[in-house]
């Protein structure tokens, strides 16, 4: 099968053109353009599909979006890059402009099921897939099966309570994964303690205290700079006790990491996989490995594009 895969960001539309066995053919990105609305939008998406598509037979077509979504209607119920969509008929706009199968997941979603097809959990039946970044998405494969929920919510594991108490989150809870090990809680988090560390490498890396990033605070981390190190510790430690639930609730292969903050590498996986160990079960020991996700930048086309060929696959 050939699909097209759409990463649907509030200030990119990428696209791929993917075959199911050789991967991605060519790819193009446009401007989404949000503030010129919705009919726009849908313009601009349709423009990368033609883009792509106008001298190749498509089979479908899939979108990742982050949101709320309503796969077997094709509804986007919330996002938060699209302010105005609410119960947004996407899937029927599409396929009207473009005569194709349409396809829309979560982009968390779509992110564990492009590592399925085409990345590390390609063959496994038993897997998590995790985006670190400005938050924390997730999918999960159990038993062969792609687990979505009586809704079509699921999973949420970025939502697991870690630090009862902790930090706000953008959910309302306290102490979520997302509010304690995410990029955007670790960059936030280094600000509020240069007064305690000025003379801290992070500081120097960055050039400026708003200009902070996690990726900042991993490479002072590297080199044991005291306010990275309280940091980052902190922050991987929540991260490793939200996947010693995760293992004991799925009994995964893998566990698969993507996002952003995972191209910090060794500086983040090998702190977790020791971290992790503290709580897991003994009887879990070694059932699991915790990897760095190969599809980096291609990563939200993939994706898209498997949202098709696991549609298209199971008849939906």
């Amino acid at each position: 099968m050939v699909v097209v895969g759409i990463d649907l960001g509030g200030t990119q539309i990428k696209g791929g053109l993917v075959d199911e066995e050789k991967g991605i053919i060519k790819k193009m990105s446009n401007p989404t353009e949000v503030e010129k609305g919705n009919d726009r939008i849908v313009e601009n998406i349709v423009k990368v599909i033609k883009a792509l598509s106008n001298d190749t037979k498509i089979d479908a077509i899939g979108i990742g979006s982050p949101g709320s979504i309503d796969r077997d209607k094709g509804i986007i119920r919330f996002s938060p890059n699209f302010p105005n969509w609410r119960d947004f008929e996407l899937t029927r706009l599409i396929k009207e402009k473009t005569k194709l199968d349409v396809f829309v997941e979560n982009d968390a979603n779509a992110f564990a099921l492009g590592e399925w097809y085409f990345g590390k959990a390609k063959g496994l039946k038993d897997f998590i897939a995790l985006t670190l970044g400005t938050g924390i998405g997730s999918g999960v494969v159990c038993n062969n099966t792609f687990l979505t929920g009586k809704d079509g919510l699921a999973p949420e594991l970025g939502h697991i309570v870690v630090v009862p108490n902790g930090p706000i989150c953008g959910c309302g809870n306290r102490g979520c994964v997302e509010a304690t090990s995410s990029a955007k809680y670790i960059a936030k988090e280094a600000q509020n303690l240069l007064d305690r560390y000025p003379d801290s490498l992070v500081l120097k890396l960055a050039g400026s205290k708003e200009k902070i990033e996690s990726k900042h605070v991993f490479q002072a981390y590297e080199k044991n700079d005291p306010l990275a190190t309280i940091v980052a510790n902190f922050s991987i430690d929540a991260l490793a006790r939200a996947i010693g639930a995760y293992v004991h609730a799925f009994n995964p292969e893998k566990i698969i990491i993507g996002g952003g903050l995972s191209r910090a590498g060794d500086a983040l996986f090998i702190p977790l996989r020791e971290m992790t160990k503290k709580y897991v079960m003994s009887s879990f020991v070694g059932t699991y490995t915790i990897e760095q996700s190969s599809l980096v930048e291609d990563a939200g086309i993939l994706g898209a594009a498997s949202a098709a060929l696991y549609a298209e696959e199971k008849n939906f």
